[in-house]
């Protein structure tokens, strides 16, 4: 919007969340908020992130339910790894996925799925090769992980954000 506050709307939600924290509105409280509410969006300004442009909203919808019930069914599954009685037997370990996404904003929300999701953690990206390298806490077959990051996840993302 304007150099000073490039970001109203983030800067009125920082200053909100700030008074909120603090539980009062005194003057040196109030001083901290507004310093953050400016300084913040106008660091935010330098990245220079390229524009969003969400695509497709019916894949939104699909990505949101999919999100959902992979991360229930995952609870689950990890629930069962922490309190059974075979926890020595499971197998955890690393594996490489080659990604064809190249969206900041989709790689964020990737990275974000995959790490919110119990028993998954996403580790490294390198962006000149498109290689994930993410952690598995109960690695059954590594064969399905790439197809199912990229069938599941990655697919929708493409399809929002390219």
């Amino acid at each position: 919007m304007t150099r000073l506050l490039p970001y109203p709307i983030l800067s009125i939600a920082l200053l909100m969340m700030w008074l909120v924290l603090h539980g009062s509105a005194e003057p040196a409280t109030l001083i901290g908020g507004v310093i953050l509410a400016l300084a913040a969006p106008v660091t935010l300004s330098a990245l220079e992130m390229p524009p969003l442009k969400l695509r497709r909203p019916g894949a939104i919808v699909k990505l949101i339910g999919v999100v959902l019930y992979d991360i229930v069914r995952s609870n689950v599954a990890v629930a069962r790894i922490v309190y059974g009685r075979k926890r020595a037997s499971k197998l955890s370990a690393f594996i490489v996925i080659p990604l064809d996404m190249r969206n900041r904003y989709g790689l964020t929300m990737l990275a974000t799925i995959i790490t919110c999701t119990p028993g998954t953690l996403w580790v490294q990206y390198d962006s000149r090769s498109g290689r994930l390298l993410m952690h598995i806490l109960d690695m059954v077959d590594p064969e399905i992980w790439p197809e199912l990051i990229k069938g599941r996840y990655e697919r929708l993302l493409m399809e929002i954000f390219e």
